[in-house]
């Protein structure tokens, strides 16, 4: 949130006059906005920062306990007192959320006019009401698309495969888009939906793989399900504890495990069921892509991202220029570590370059800060380091799943003192 405008226009309600709005008028509003932010994918620190500089303008106190699965808030009004006493307190239980960057905006814009004067608190609640509407079938094939862009993205980009791979991995993520979307208006399909995504995208590989054209079957899986990989979940709960949200980190925590042993689970099912079956897949290696591929991979994934973080369109040219300068700036870390691109000072550099210009933007654009902080880490995030480690460990080689245990750890702590050190050379000016 930013710092309210002054002076209102005229019509409207100015900052000092939000005081003599009732009282539940003015809860009913933050407690909407709370709702709407947890459900756009903002983290603990971030959400409780933002309602309580709303709270503090409308001359209340608000004090904010945000999980991934809940939200408790006791408000107290200035104007009758500071007693130290919550006079409402307010539980909500939600999902967890996803982050969708257009609505994320738009629920900034309405509490900055709400705050500044602009709108009257009623009408800001009404605009709050409406985000929540369903996403229109035009929405949910762009996303079901984005699904097949990415994943083709990290066969190009990072996993310099085939061009085969490339193909049967966007179809894959196709299919996966299908399962994710459905899935949204039917809770016992998304309790599952991970491992089916799973199954399906494991399933489909080997058959193509035996069958019509020899693929790496393990690399085309994990591009498949790069989406579903809890990478930025498992980021978002080191950064919770780091700044000592602890109860959202370990939650949050525990949530992105529980989806590594889904997809984990769902891959090793699969490859037993062809197994039995008797469909191997084929052993026969093509060649690589040429070096070129990496740059229309790069443009194909950014574009793919941009839609996928339902960035409105003006903030897709933005959301894409995050993605490949935070790529661009963790190959560059790697390289001049004399490691690999993707290295722990590769991933450090990319977090905090992020992190800065997240910071920047905010500041000069007036709009929050995850336009470009949230999309431009998604190609650091160490998910899938995280599905190797559970994968070595289900295939009981302990001595690899340790391996890759430790390096996820190494990465998620790079890339969350990356983006600490960000904020420190460009303080953040606002609370998204």
């Amino acid at each position: 949130m930013s710092v309210p405008v002054p002076h209102a226009p005229s019509g409207g309600a100015s900052t000092a006059d939000l005081s003599t709005v009732a009282l539940n008028t003015r809860i009913a509003f933050l407690v909407e906005l709370a709702r709407r932010l947890h459900q756009y994918g903002t983290s603990a620190a971030r959400l409780e920062g933002a309602i309580a500089l709303a709270a503090q303008k409308m001359s209340l106190v608000a004090d904010v306990w945000s999980s991934p699965t809940a939200i408790i808030i006791s408000f107290s009004d200035l104007a009758q007192g500071d007693d130290g006493l919550a006079q409402v307190t307010q539980v909500m239980r939600l999902p967890p959320g996803d982050v969708n960057l257009a609505r994320l905006c738009e629920a900034d814009r309405i509490a900055d006019r709400v705050i500044g004067g602009e709108i009257e608190l009623r009408e800001g609640f009404r605009l709050l009401r409406l985000l929540g509407l369903p996403d229109t079938r035009r929405a949910q094939a762009g996303v079901i698309a984005s699904y097949g862009f990415s994943a083709a993205c990290v066969v190009g980009l990072l996993l310099h495969s085939s061009w085969a791979d490339l193909i049967v991995a966007g179809l894959i993520g196709l299919m996966i888009g299908v399962i994710t979307v459905r899935s949204a208006t039917r809770p016992r399909l998304a309790v599952a939906s991970d491992a089916i995504s799973a199954l399906v995208a494991t399933t489909f590989a080997i058959m193509v793989s035996a069958f019509v054209v020899p693929l790496a079957v393990k690399s085309v899986v994990l591009a498949g399900l790069i989406v579903l990989m809890p990478g930025m979940a498992l980021t978002t709960a080191v950064r919770e504890i780091s700044s000592n949200h602890l109860v959202a980190g370990v939650a949050r925590m525990g949530g992105a495990v529980a989806t590594l042993l889904k997809l984990t689970f769902g891959t090793v099912a699969a490859t037993q069921l062809c197994a039995a079956f008797g469909i191997h897949a084929g052993t026969y290696v093509l060649p690589p892509l040429p070096g070129w591929a990496d740059y229309p991979s790069l443009l194909l994934g950014a574009f793919g991202f941009a839609i996928l973080f339902r960035a409105a369109p003006r903030d897709r040219p933005v959301v894409m220029a995050a993605v490949v300068i935070g790529y661009l700036a963790t190959r560059w870390g790697g390289l001049i570590s004399g490691a690999i691109p993707g290295a722990p000072f590769g991933v450090f550099l990319g977090g905090f370059l992020l992190g800065a210009l997240a910071n920047v933007y905010a500041r000069f654009m007036h709009r929050p800060g995850a336009v470009i902080r949230e999309p431009g880490i998604i190609l650091l995030v160490p998910g899938s380091t995280g599905f190797r480690s559970v994968s070595s460990l289900f295939e009981r080689d302990t001595t690899l799943g340790l391996d890759s245990g430790i390096l996820l750890m190494t990465l998620l702590v790079s890339l969350v003192a990356g983006l600490l050190f960000g904020d420190l050379l460009v303080s953040p000016r606002r609370s998204l």
